[in-house]
């Protein structure tokens, strides 16, 4: 399957898709971890992690998927949201948190 064809997959097929460094449970870098913080504090225990450390294909895909040079990326119903820094001001703005009103179990 052609990488950009698995990525519109994923960010499709999940209300919530999280490309990071690591994992939710050992992230692999600080904005990584800081995105999985932003995402509990927002109530969302579920959802698609994908590790772009254990796949360069999709590390360097998802770069041009989204047109976005950095990792994480954050997709909510299909939709680029950001990453850590666009993340911790619509947080902050309570942006975010309305994103993720009525999914009542995101993975």
């Amino acid at each position: 399957m052609d990488v950009q064809q698995l990525i519109k997959e994923q960010v499709t097929n999940h209300p919530v898709v999280l490309y990071m460094k690591g994992t939710p449970q050992f992230p692999q870098c600080g904005f990584s971890a800081v995105t999985v913080q932003i995402l509990k504090a927002c109530g969302v225990s579920g959802f698609l992690s994908v590790n772009v450390l254990e796949n360069a294909e999709i590390r360097n895909g998802i770069k041009e998927y989204a047109n976005w040079p950095t990792i994480p990326q954050l997709y909510v119903r299909g939709e680029f949201i950001g990453g850590c820094d666009i993340m911790r001001e619509m947080y902050e703005e309570g942006e975010l948190q309305k994103l993720f009103e009525g999914l009542s179990d995101p993975v």
